[in-house]
């Protein structure tokens, strides 16, 4: 996938689109991106191959689309945290629990993300960034900034590594959840909701025990 190659992808409505779309997800997430060919999306879709390339220029801006499209609807997320009622805390519950469930409700499309963030390709990651998460993840980052500066956020930590800290433990738990529920100890995988509070508590509050009045770790 070379960003020369790459144009920016629109908001696509027509039924069309949503056809081919949601077959190159099918078919990308089984195959791969060099296990899939337009013929192929074409006939899942129902439609010609012409008419795959009347709205996308190549299998490189289809698979791009495919990203971009989920991560509009991370992008939504923010906004909300951005913007949204309640504190800061009420607000970032609400986005992690979103968040988890933005994972699991568009789960073939995350993985072809995160195939991609994995793969180890610099040029791969490069155009994630520029064209797909970079600017969603500088706008969560500045989330955390304000808050900081609010005095919510304790001072001296890296506003931006408390947001992939948030980001981090529902990727986490999306990836390993088919896993850690044939683990009876691991009892919070089997429910979302009650992993997301109880590890929003968990990177809230700390886990090691405060001697509030020494202000010291017992």
């Amino acid at each position: 996938m070379q960003a020369s190659e790459i144009s920016t992808a629109a908001t696509r409505q027509s039924a069309g689109e949503i056809a081919i779309l949601k077959a190159a997800i099918r078919l990308f997430s089984e195959n791969g991106f060099d296990g899939v060919s337009m013929r192929s999306v074409a006939e899942i879709a129902g439609v010609s191959k012409a008419n795959i390339y009347h709205h996308f220029a190549s299998k490189e801006a289809l698979y791009l689309a495919i990203m971009q499209e989920s991560a509009q609807k991370l992008s939504v997320l923010v906004d909300n945290l951005e913007e949204g009622d309640g504190d800061f805390e009420q607000r970032l519950r609400v986005f992690a629990q979103g968040h988890l469930d933005h994972l699991f409700g568009n789960a073939s499309t995350l993985r072809l993300i995160l195939r991609e963030v994995f793969s180890g390709d610099d040029e791969k990651g490069r155009v994630l960034v520029e064209q797909v998460v970079g600017g969603i993840l500088l706008r969560l980052f500045e989330i955390f900034k304000e808050g900081q500066e609010a005095g919510v956020l304790r001072a001296g930590l890296d506003p931006a590594l408390c947001a992939m800290l948030l980001l981090g433990v529902d990727l986490f738990y999306f990836q390993s959840h088919g896993m850690l529920k044939h683990i009876p100890q691991a009892g919070f995988a089997l429910q979302r909701e009650q992993y997301s509070r109880e590890m929003m508590d968990v990177i809230l509050n700390g886990m090691l025990v405060q001697d509030v009045e020494a202000g010291v770790q017992q």
